[in-house]
């Protein structure tokens, strides 16, 4: 089967790349490397340089991949940059998404599978947090992707596209030959190992008047590798639906930064800081739907197994990935 991978050559993306041509998938990869990195694409892939807002070069890559499914993972995904450039993301992640979309259909491929994210649904009703929850995103980042789900089940009932959708609670953790270097590092456990590589002084703890055992808040991670495994479990004749994934299990900061410490027997200086505007006390998964139909199970469900092969990688690459022909 050939799948073609959209943002391939970023953190999630090439992870997955790797994963399919594991398991004897043919790969093509489409990404602008704006965010991705050209050193991630797996060598066994082809490469194809576009951006997804060219329509008729999109139309092309997709019609020249021959591929039976896409997997879509190129996006924007910064939270506070969408609040302060909201024109960027409904551009880069509806309107560019749609171009996609459509050289899909025309090329005859139904199977789509989205990238999506826990921020559709805004402060969870209850957690852990299931699918059926109502979605009121509280940023433009969520509302972007809450709005090509929707195009999705709209495209699902108009041209036959059987759509996937899946929304990611924290993506974490690394394979043994690719990891997250995002140029702009927001995530948690990354920067946490800033500190214990003696790149940063420090890392920052945002509130800690929660209501939380220890005060600050509690987030759902989920091993990339298992993520992974999800998208091509995905790819199966007649699948189609909106999933969580997530293990199912929270950890607070403290905890993440105090498993940091166990992992990489190093001591790790935090600095507090106030509440950040629209951060949830706690964001955790409920992934029993996907458990069900899926048939997929976390393999890696402990935090120190994530942080592990995460401090792996960035001690084996602590400058992230090389500038190379970008």
């Amino acid at each position: 089967m050939k799948v073609l991978v959209s943002g391939g050559a970023g953190y999630i993306g090439s992870i997955c790349v790797e994963e399919l041509l594991e398991r004897g998938y043919g790969v093509t990869v489409l990404d602008n490397l704006s965010e991705g990195h050209r050193a991630a694409v797996d060598s066994r892939a082809q490469f194809v340089r576009v951006c997804l807002s060219d329509r008729e070069l999109t139309m092309r890559a997709v019609e020249a991949a021959g591929a039976e499914a896409i997997l879509h993972f190129a996006a924007n995904a910064l939270v506070g940059e969408s609040m302060a450039n909201p024109s960027k993301y409904f551009r880069n992640n509806v309107a560019a998404g749609l171009n996609l979309l459509d050289a899909a259909v025309r090329a005859g491929v139904r199977k789509f599978v989205f990238s999506s994210t826990c921020a559709t649904y805004g402060p969870p009703a209850r957690v852990p947090i299931a699918e059926d929850q109502p979605t009121h995103p509280i940023n433009p980042y969520g509302e972007s992707k809450l709005m090509f789900e929707r195009i999705l089940e709209w495209y699902r009932q108009l041209h036959g596209l059987e759509p996937v959708v899946f929304r990611y609670f924290n993506a974490a953790g690394a394979s043994a030959r690719f990891g997250e270097h995002h140029r702009v590092e927001t995530h948690l456990i990354p920067n946490v190992l800033k500190v214990a590589l003696g790149q940063a002084p420090h890392c920052q703890v945002y509130g800690t008047d929660y209501a939380t055992p220890d005060g600050t808040c509690i987030r759902d991670y989920i091993h990339i590798l298992d993520l992974a495994d999800a998208h091509i479990r995905a790819l199966a004749p007649g699948r189609m639906g909106v999933y969580n994934l997530g293990n199912g299990e929270g950890y607070s900061v403290r905890e993440v930064i105090q498993t940091c410490e166990q992992v990489t027997g190093r001591n790790i200086a935090a600095i507090e800081r106030p509440r950040r505007p629209g951060d949830p006390a706690r964001l955790v998964a409920a992934a029993d739907k996907a458990k069900r139909e899926l048939g997929w199970q976390p393999r890696h469900p402990r935090l120190e197994q994530i942080v592990a092969t995460a401090w792996a990688w960035h001690r084996a690459h602590p400058d992230g990935y090389p500038a190379g022909p970008e």
